[in-house]
């Protein structure tokens, strides 16, 4: 079995409404990237319900068809 790497991939407009300063988005994401990196992002993680998934999946789908 081959190990795959990750690929972080963030919605455009996922941080319009984020209030906090470009410091603080930087620094959350290299958290996520490190969590992704040392394999704690799953073990930390909360499984999404099914009808929120679809929403999820659904929104994602209407933002893909903008671009």
């Amino acid at each position: 079995m081959t190990d795959k790497k990750l690929k972080l991939e963030i919605a455009p407009g996922a941080f319009d409404n984020f209030e906090g300063s470009q410091e603080e988005l930087d620094e959350m994401m290299a958290a996520i990237k490190q969590m992704m990196e040392d394999g704690t992002l799953f073990e930390n993680s909360t499984e999404v319900p099914p009808e929120e998934a679809e929403l999820i999946w659904q929104r994602l789908g209407n933002i893909k068809d903008r671009q």
